[in-house]
């Protein structure tokens, strides 16, 4: 749904998947460091929001998705993810209870895919699932809407508000564009489904286990190459972030090529210029690239900052692989 915000002064829209919200309102340096610090908020209302009601909701989500919901507290949020049987992310949830209902954001155009599964899964238990996207909104940042539900994010907190609530919120904090929240986001390490991964990506590959998986947990889709990964082998790709050549005057894109020695080894996520860091990308590569070697991504320079370890899984002592000193 296309943001009222898009109308104030200086609003310029965000590329795809982003379109429908700003990327900046003319001054993104000025508004990420606004965000930064606690004094801005950022319209990410093109985000699905769905809710699932009913006394078996919470028994119900713990059954189908990667963390342990069973006995969840009101108000406390976690994140979880949807499997495909063979362990790949399918969907991303950023969800509380606020005792009556267990709310959820997603990813950007996944809301109808996902209430439809949830909708074929329900037999007969006692739980209702809506897509509530055409009525309420996220927002991240600075932020005062009396009952908004919030969720800890990279700049502070995200709410859940009602829709009709968003044009009011110029009046009580700067607007940032999406550009300030994704330069933060990458630089936190913190993946965005679809985008930082592909429909290959399992849970380790995008550092989602302590976050979004339970590792000691019962059944669910998808738990098998989870618990596989962890206790026996290591994923095949890792995230990584990039620091990018600050004297290129362009980004990468989305799905440009990761290249080592003229090979492709991956592909690039996200990128964003952040305020001090300067330009970043969050990128997917092979597990095996030396985690000090220096690479291409969409033609421009690259050095790594691991978030993702090389020997995560197999419950291993975690050393980073280095290339051998020349002579050795």
């Amino acid at each position: 749904m296309k943001s009222p915000l898009l109308s104030l002064p200086g609003a310029v829209a965000a590329d795809r998947p982003d379109q429908d919200v700003a990327a900046h309102y003319g001054e993104p340096v000025h508004e990420q460091r606004a965000l930064e610090a606690g004094t801005a908020f950022v319209d990410r209302g093109n985000r699905g929001v769905i809710r699932v009601s009913g006394p078996d909701r919470l028994k119900w989500l713990h059954s189908l998705l990667s963390q342990h919901l069973e006995h969840l507290e009101p108000h406390r949020p976690t994140q979880a993810l949807l499997l495909s049987p063979h362990g790949r992310v399918e969907h991303h949830l950023h969800l509380v209870d606020d005792g009556e209902a267990v709310w959820a954001h997603v990813e950007v155009g996944t809301a109808p895919a996902l209430v439809e599964f949830l909708d074929r899964m329900r037999f007969l238990l006692r739980v209702e699932v809506a897509d509530l996207t055409d009525r309420y909104a996220v927002v991240t940042g600075a932020v005062d809407v009396p009952g908004a539900l919030e969720f800890p994010d990279v700049a502070g907190s995200s709410w859940i508000i009602e829709r009709s609530a968003l044009p009011r919120l110029p009046e009580a904090a700067r607007p940032a564009g999406l550009w300030a929240y994704e330069a933060l986001r990458i630089a936190a390490h913190r993946p965005r489904l679809g985008l930082d991964t592909d429909e290959r990506t399992i849970p380790h590959e995008a550092g989602w286990i302590d976050e979004a998986v339970h590792l000691n947990k019962g059944c669910y889709r998808g738990q098998e190459t989870v618990a596989r990964v962890h206790n026996l082998g290591r994923p095949p790709r890792r995230l990584v972030m990039l620091h990018l050549d600050g004297s290129v005057d362009h980004l990468p894109a989305h799905g440009d090529p990761v290249e080592l020695g003229g090979r492709r080894v991956g592909f690039v996520g996200t990128a964003a210029r952040h305020h001090e860091l300067g330009p970043i990308a969050l990128a997917m590569v092979k597990r095996t690239v030396p985690v000090d070697a220096e690479l291409l991504a969409g033609g421009v320079a690259a050095a790594q900052e691991v978030v993702v370890s090389p020997d995560t899984g197999a419950n291993a002592q975690i050393a980073l692989r280095r290339r051998p000193a020349a002579g050795r």
